[in-house]
């Protein structure tokens, strides 16, 4: 982790902060976005010298109350919440290795003919998917990372019909879950290989974090033209910091016809590792 998170992420949330929201004399003056940061230590009850060490690094482990009171300063999410705790080494750390998934897991995903669903680690890696999402991803040059497909691979602009939400929010998700991957070794790769990208990097200074969850989404792949489709995320209780995530149209609907059209001709086929140099279903 780098030495400036810490003050790095409450720069960018004091910077994201809508003053409107606060109740300082000075509003009509203002001329930057964002607080100030003697305001920032105003209403955490902090010093302002103090608060200022935090921003510039040179305080880096503040105590449990102090970053409540940060949090409530800068009316932080619960995900935001959790991510400062983190970053001020409050948070459990995250296992030594990844856990395996259940093969039950896997089977049941091959079983699904009607859903494209496939398995992310805490890095986005997608470390299995059924048939119906390798067809539906068949544009992509590979399917090993969500995130690589929507910033550096050329399909990713084509494929997500709304490319600035979908850019947004993988940035977002990334940043809420990254942390619980085993290794620093590969988080620190996979950053350095996404901010050779400019849009990414823009959004990665924003220190926004929302996991995934569910959303509605439009898809246009090559073949079988738009299919709008709803996704859910789940937990995977038995391999934590896995998500199973599945895409689905409405009953019925033309986006259902058109996802359909993509099953394969067997009704039964072995989900694609795409990390097949790693061991038997871990990520770590």
């Amino acid at each position: 982790m780098a030495d400036d998170s810490l003050g790095a992420f409450l720069r960018a949330r004091r910077n994201a902060a809508s003053a409107q929201d606060y109740p300082f004399a000075s509003l009509t003056t203002r001329r930057v976005p964002g607080l100030r940061r003697e305001e920032v230590a105003e209403l955490a009850g902090l010093s302002t010298d103090y608060y200022i060490r935090l921003e510039q690094g040179r305080e880096k482990r503040p105590s449990d109350q102090v970053v409540s009171a940060l949090s409530e300063a800068l009316k932080l999410t619960r995900h935001q919440d959790d991510h400062l705790r983190l970053l001020a080494g409050l948070a459990p750390q995250p296992p030594a290795t990844a856990a395996p998934i259940d093969p039950a897991l896997i089977h049941m995903l091959n079983s699904w003919d009607d859903a494209a669903a496939f398995i992310l680690d805490p890095l986005l890696n997608i470390t299995q998917l059924n048939p119906l999402a390798r067809e539906l991803f068949s544009s992509f040059a590979r399917h090993d990372n969500l995130v690589k497909n929507v910033f550096l691979d050329p399909a990713g602009k084509a494929f997500f019909a709304d490319w600035k939400r979908a850019s947004e929010s993988s940035v977002a998700a990334l940043r809420a879950t990254m942390h619980q991957h085993p290794s620093a070794a590969e988080r620190n790769a996979l950053i350095s290989e996404l901010r050779t990208d400019q849009e990414f990097e823009r959004l990665w200074q924003k220190f926004d974090i929302q996991p995934k969850t569910q959303e509605t989404k439009l898809l246009r792949h090559e073949r079988a033209g738009d299919i709008t489709i709803n996704f859910h995320a789940f937990h995977v209780m038995s391999a934590p910091g896995q998500q199973l995530i599945v895409y689905q149209p409405d009953p019925g609907s033309v986006s259902e016809s058109r996802l359909l059209s993509l099953r394969p001709g067997r009704t039964e086929a072995p989900s694609v590792r795409v990390r097949a140099a790693e061991p038997e279903l871990t990520t770590g």
